[in-house]
């Protein structure tokens, strides 16, 4: 027969008394010598790392990317060097304003992030279900995250601190609208698309640099909840969307996203050639100008055997590129390039690309030393510093990044209304015209009813400014939701 496994300590120890302290007597108090006891009492409030401040809930699953169409005119990224490669990944879902233990279905934005594990490193693209962002400059991202927390003073959720500070941000606009249509109460993972949102780098074998925005497209056709359906789902089960994923996983049911891309060349990027910034996070590129391009295809196949060691510990950032990919003069994600890294070493400590799920699985070598929870060794007898006459790490000069260009001299705080980048209203309008009738009429109910939520001293000029923001977005939109709200439009202007 199979020897059982023996309970030990964390160091190892065998010990036999589990459920019962050591005590003096059988009424008697305990003894500060029952070390069991303080060490399953200390582990246990040690448990709970810190919440991510955003992205708090989240699913994840291992799975497999396939590429299915050459694209190496555009980059020299080992990923998609020849068709039929695969690479592992793993990839976590989120809602992005809730706590840890909020609901599946909230209406939110959704994050989609993953985590490449290629032959040059950990390529990590995380965006979100929708192709756009709230603000387009990173000084404005804790205020706007603020806004989606609790009131320091109710400490409730406030649609009155969100509906503030998007009246007072029409960069918002298009987010915004997005999040009160259906879109924003999306029927679990499997049933959205992704974007890396950003705008990136591809780099080809010839130097030559193209901009690049990154679509994953859900195989398993788009799917939402309405309103009411998403309500009455978070009284059924607040773990819908994680419920549904671990499921049709576990059932081999493994849900599919096709990569696609949209190409800009240097030239097509300069600000005067183009009527709009190609780097603001809230616009999109038309596709009727920059096509979608096909890739290949990603795949979720694998649960993680333990929740917290993969999901909860898996740690992203934008700053993580490989060799053939690269920046762009995105402001949103440049701020995330020193946010997400320095989040990630708050959350898990300074070395948290050795836990498992953050690990490059081929070789890394590099003079970090020391630290909590360094568990590689830690160098052994090696030099930690750079240059020095002993080692046999050398730089390869082939991985060099061409430089990027510059189209100015100047260095300024550019406010909002620079040349070019004040129009937040056409691409949100382009968005209410080409929804259907009963998409249109859900969406007019949902901000009817968002904004019912606003109270307090400022509620009437909070709402009428943000009445007159809808009302430039689309005529029909802001004289709809006025109706909704019981507010007399007459003094806006037509």
């Amino acid at each position: 027969m199979k020897s059982r496994k023996k309970l030990t300590t964390a160091s190892g120890k065998p010990y036999v008394e589990n459920e019962n302290s050591q005590s003096i007597g059988p009424r008697g108090p305990l003894l500060l010598q029952d070390f069991i006891l303080h060490e399953k009492m200390a582990h246990f409030n040690r448990e709970r790392i810190p919440e991510r401040v955003v992205h708090a809930k989240g699913s994840g699953a291992f799975g497999t990317f396939t590429v299915t169409h050459d694209i190496t005119q555009y980059t020299k990224a080992k990923i998609f060097s020849e068709l039929g490669k695969e690479t592992k990944l793993f990839m976590r879902f989120s809602t992005v304003g809730g706590e840890k233990g909020s609901a599946d279905t909230e209406r939110d934005p959704r994050g989609f992030a993953i985590k490449f594990y290629t032959e040059d490193g950990n390529w990590d693209l995380v965006g979100n279900n929708t192709p756009v962002f709230f603000v387009k400059d990173p000084k404005k991202f804790s205020d706007f995250i603020h806004t989606q927390k609790r009131d320091p003073h109710t400490n409730l959720k406030s649609p009155t601190m969100m509906w503030d500070f998007w009246s007072l941000n029409p960069e918002s606009l298009h987010q915004v609208l997005i999040l009160m249509s259906d879109r924003g109460t999306p029927y679990g993972y499997r049933h959205m698309h992704g974007f890396g949102s950003h705008t990136y780098s591809m780099i080809n074998e010839a130097n030559e640099r193209f901009y690049v925005k990154f679509h994953f497209i859900t195989a398993q056709g788009i799917k939402n909840f309405t309103n009411e359906q998403a309500a009455q789902m978070k009284a059924n089960d607040m773990d819908f969307s994680q419920r549904d994923l671990f499921d049709n996983i576990e059932g081999g049911n493994f849900p599919k996203w096709n990569l696609k891309i949209q190409i800009m060349t240097e030239a097509e990027a300069d600000s005067g050639d183009y009527y709009f910034n190609p780097f603001d996070l809230t616009k999109v590129w038309p596709h009727a100008d920059f096509p979608l391009r096909d890739v290949g295809v990603l795949e979720l196949n694998q649960n993680p055997q333990n929740y917290f060691q993969d999901v909860e510990q898996a740690a992203f950032a934008p700053a993580h590129i490989v060799d053939g990919i690269g920046y762009s003069p995105d402001k949103m994600l440049q701020g995330r390039i020193l946010s997400y890294p320095d989040a990630q070493r708050y959350r898990l400590g300074a070395n948290y690309e050795q836990i498992p799920v953050n690990r490059c699985p081929f070789a890394v070598h590099n003079y970090q030393r020391d630290g909590q929870m360094r568990v590689d060794g830690n160098g052994g007898h090696n030099p930690n510093y750079f240059p020095n006459s002993f080692d046999d790490i050398a730089i390869d000069p082939s991985y060099k990044e061409p430089p990027l260009p510059i189209n100015s001299q100047f260095a300024d705080w550019y406010d909002r209304n620079c040349e070019g980048e004040n129009d937040h209203f056409s691409q949100p309008g382009k968005l209410f015209q080409i929804m259907t009738l009963e998409e249109r009429q859900n969406t007019i109910n949902n901000i009817v009813d968002a904004m019912s939520g606003i109270h307090g001293p400022k509620k009437d000029e909070i709402i009428r400014r943000q009445l007159f923001l809808w009302y430039r977005v689309d005529s029909r939109l802001g004289t709809e939701i006025a109706k909704g709200l019981g507010v007399e439009f007459e003094d806006l202007p037509v």
